[in-house]
């Protein structure tokens, strides 16, 4: 039986990009994709991988409506959602595409590791699963050990105690590096983080039900928590930077009107002279806070290009001071000029390393999502982190203590350390050179040869061996 891979993202786009990149890599590979969006997802969003005869995209409701907003600040709805009526609907997706009476039937599904439940229908029709992880190796074994660290006591708090509960970080992770959970809006029991952080881990300890684990990371990068992670999968592949495979990369050339505006205006600059802040797809942030960043950019005296979204700010009442300072902020920016600072609107087909690849660009003001840090790290740019949750903690700490391709900027927000830390990054040679070094090495391993391809090769021949292999079994009647 031919090879056919059903790829279902988890319904952000943070998840679904690097899905994306990882479907694209499979179709250059000989095999058949299927890609499963949401209905919702399927209507907003643009993009896709390159046409290709092997390709189709189908969908599933994700048991919500149209106006439900999807954010972070209502992040729990969607996945009971997902558990529950995505679930379902998966379920009889997936048995028709099992029982397809040709030979495009799907043998293969490659499910984000966040919903294990995506895993059980598949095996519980006896197709090959595997999980697939969007975050970094470091934030994964941080979720794996979240057991241990409440065991001792080591809850996320933005404290500098170093923790002991996460096996080869315990010379340099600090309580305030571990992975936190989305802020939930007030309600019962929302201030208790505990509850969600083992509910995490055990979508993360249930990856090891899957045939296999997949990492958009490379052991370059991460070779020791992937060591730590082996024990607990029964087999693990490191397929990173999935975004920089040369195939992808040439997919990329053709860019959005508005990313060649973006250019245009870099063009007027000299090299390494502009920041590029990007905060991502989720973050929400104070008024308060939007107003002291802003201000220590102006301050910092680089030109800066700034990516903010509409809805990333907490709601302000109009005569609030948080009102009154962000509005002063934004008159800062605006006295500025518009050679020295351009600020766009979020949109969902921007890519930060369109950006980042720019002559122009001398550091990257980020969350410290892992696609951004990943984005960073594969063009030699710098990188401030001010994260807000999930693994962007622990990446961030990476960057600044164990790469030392930029600098930690967690738990503070304060317009003096804004300026001098962005004028740190855009400066310093030493952080310079380490980012210019990792660089280097991600394009070995994603060169014909490196670890990106022979681990690409060895998943591809996991697949397709184990399709060859398969048997279709009848659908058991209570499936039906």
């Amino acid at each position: 039986m031919a090879a056919h891979v059903l790829a279902f993202p988890w319904p952000l786009q943070g998840h679904i990009n690097p899905m994306l990149h990882l479907a694209s890599a499979l179709l250059d590979a000989g095999l058949r994709v299927t890609f499963l969006h949401t209905e919702h997802n399927l209507r907003r969003f643009t993009r896709v991988p390159p046409h290709h005869p092997r390709l189709r995209l189908v969908s599933i409701p994700d048991g919500l409506p149209d106006h439900h907003p999807r954010s972070v600040g209502g992040l729990m709805e969607p996945v009971e959602s997902m558990r529950t009526a995505g679930s379902a609907a998966y379920r009889a997706l997936l048995l028709r595409m099992v029982d397809s009476d040709d030979d495009d039937a799907v043998t293969c599904v490659i499910t984000d590791g966040v919903m294990p439940f995506a895993v059980s229908v598949a095996e519980e029709l006896g197709v090959l699963a595997l999980a697939f992880r969007t975050e970094s190796a470091c934030g994964f074994l941080a979720y794996l050990s979240v057991p241990r660290l409440l065991e001792l006591g080591e809850t996320p708090v933005p404290s500098d105690e170093q923790v002991r509960g996460v096996p080869g970080m315990e010379g340099f992770l600090r309580r305030r590096d571990l992975p936190r959970v989305v802020p939930l809006p007030p309600g019962p029991g929302n201030g208790d983080p505990v509850p969600v952080l083992l509910t995490i881990a055990d979508t993360a300890a249930r990856c090891g039900e899957s045939r296999a684990l997949i990492l958009n990371t490379a052991a370059s990068m991460e070779g020791p928590a992937l060591s730590r992670i082996a024990p607990h999968m029964r087999d693990v592949f490191a397929v990173g930077p999935l975004h920089a495979r040369p195939a992808a990369r040439h997919a990329a050339e053709h860019v959005s009107s508005d990313d060649m505006s973006l250019s245009a205006w870099l063009d007027g600059h000299e090299d390494r002279s502009v920041v590029y802040v990007n905060l991502g797809s989720l973050t929400i942030v104070s008024g308060e806070q939007l107003a002291e960043f802003l201000h220590g950019l102006v301050a910092a005296g680089y030109a800066f290009l700034g990516v903010f979204r509409q809805d990333m700010l907490h709601q302000m009442t109009g005569a609030s001071k948080s009102s009154v300072a962000l509005r002063e902020a934004v008159e800062a920016v605006a006295a500025a000029g518009s050679e020295r600072a351009l600020v766009v609107e979020w949109a969902l087909q921007r890519d930060a390393h369109h950006v980042l690849r720019h002559r122009a660009v001398g550091c990257f003001l980020t969350h410290g999502g892992w696609n951004s840090t990943l984005e960073a790290a594969v063009e030699g740019v710098p990188a401030v982190c001010w994260p807000f949750f999930a693994d962007q903690q622990t990446n961030s700490r990476f960057v600044g203590a164990v790469w030392r391709t930029g600098l930690d900027m967690k738990d503070v927000c304060q317009r003096a350390v804004v300026e001098r830390m962005v004028r740190e990054a855009m400066e310093s040679p030493q952080i310079r050179a380490s980012a210019q070094s990792m660089s280097r090495q991600l394009r070995l391993d994603v060169a014909e040869g490196g670890s990106l391809s022979s681990e690409l090769e060895r998943l591809v021949r996991l697949i397709t061996e184990l399709s060859l292999s398969a048997v279709k079994i009848p659908s058991p009647a209570h499936l039906l």
